[in-house]
């Protein structure tokens, strides 16, 4: 076959830097413990299920209800005939959620990032994004062909200098939390940045959704700020699958009517709108605190273990790098921590930076105390 000595070279290549990858299916669903060989029982600590609420059976069942009544799939994109009622209410309901005119449906966070962006900026347009932002928000930048300043990391200093460039549209775009360090963004220094500026903010709310905020609905919230577009996805806390932009009924609109991942995809299934719609009445209200207040207890007491063992740790998120440094290292680490019964995964570039290999642990409501525990012991013989 033309090639294949080329392709084989380039895995042996990434072999040889310790930056192959390859897919280990799951046996059982997910949730707290896992399994993934035959017998092999694991805490889970690599799931973005903060609420856990992938495997709740009353979103299974909401799901298995839609699919009986809307059938398994959506058939065409919106725009041609994939358009049902369930997406409508599920829309609706999320901009009340988010507090917005509007919503818009996407089939991924990635989808959503790459229509936003290259729906509102062009050529004669200016984007600054955050140094860590995510690869979705970096590759949406790319296909707006807008220019693209890279500002550093939570930098607003940078950001108010980089906008006095003149621009037809000026955006800024970060996440709120950032998916691989677990910080914050300076969102409320931004707004403000940006309304002096007359540029839009947009906020990537991917970790911040469901478990941050009143009623979950994001750091936005938490701290009063207003984006221009916040985007978040079903697949983290909602625990079923998809994305959601909300904003003004004119940039929704617009969304419709440029974003080529929206108009070029087959629509997600009425049925996921039944099931993220069951998510949402969960999320939203007083069983979706009592989880968060679960996953606030867990997030302290592993910030708490974790500075015991001498490793830095805020409590900023539910996520929890621990350096490594070298793509080796960390995978050797993930090998130790999974002998020991814990799950959480080697992090290696070219999802984060050279010199950053990490372990990324992720906490869930559904953790029990002894979960942490053993998760902290692990560490600990690491």
């Amino acid at each position: 076959m033309a090639g294949a000595d080329e392709i084989r070279s380039e895995l042996d290549a990434l072999r040889a830097r310790g930056l192959l990858r390859s897919l280990e299916p799951l046996r059982t669903p997910p949730g707290a413990e896992v399994e993934l060989r035959p017998g092999e029982r694991l805490i889970n600590f690599s799931s973005n299920d903060y609420l856990g609420l992938a495997s709740d059976p009353r979103i299974a069942e909401a799901l298995a209800g839609g699919a009986r009544a809307w059938g398994a799939g959506a058939s065409a994109s919106r725009l041609v005939c994939g358009d049902f009622l369930p997406q409508h209410e599920l829309e609706a309901q999320l901009a009340r959620f988010e507090g917005t005119e509007a919503a818009v449906l996407f089939g991924s966070g990635y989808a959503a990032n790459c229509g936003l962006l290259a729906s509102l900026a062009g050529p004669e347009d200016l984007i600054l994004s955050d140094a860590l932002n995510h690869a979705s928000i970096v590759d949406g930048c790319r296909l707006s062909r807008a220019r693209i300043e890279i500002y550093p990391h939570g930098d607003v200093g940078a950001v108010a200098r980089l906008l006095r460039s003149p621009a037809r549209r000026k955006l800024v775009v970060t996440d709120a939390i950032f998916s691989m360090d677990g910080d914050r963004a300076p969102l409320r220094e931004l707004a403000e940045v940006c309304a002096s500026a007359q540029a839009l903010l947009v906020v990537d709310e991917a970790h911040a959704t469901g478990v941050l905020g009143p009623r979950g609905a994001g750091l936005c919230s938490e701290l009063g700020v207003t984006a221009d577009l916040r985007m978040a996805t079903l697949s983290k806390s909602f625990g079923v699958a998809g994305a959601y932009v909300a904003a003004s009924r004119p940039i929704c609109d617009l969304l419709v009517n440029r974003a080529r991942p929206l108009i070029f995809s087959t629509a997600l299934p009425p049925a996921l709108a039944v099931a993220a719609l069951a998510s949402l009445t969960i999320l939203a209200g007083a069983e979706g605190d009592q989880r968060r207040t679960r996953l606030w207890t867990n997030v302290r007491r592993f910030a708490a273990g974790l500075r015991v063992l001498g490793v830095t740790a805020r409590e900023d998120s539910a996520i929890f790098p621990i350096l490594a440094g070298t793509p080796e290292r960390a995978v050797a680490m993930a090998a130790r921590l999974r002998e020991k019964g814990i799950l959480a995964k080697a992090i290696r570039p070219p999802t984060v930076p050279p010199g950053t290999s990490r372990i990324r642990f992720a906490l869930s409501a559904t953790h029990t105390g002894a979960h942490i525990d053993a998760a902290l012991a692990a560490l600990r013989a690491c």
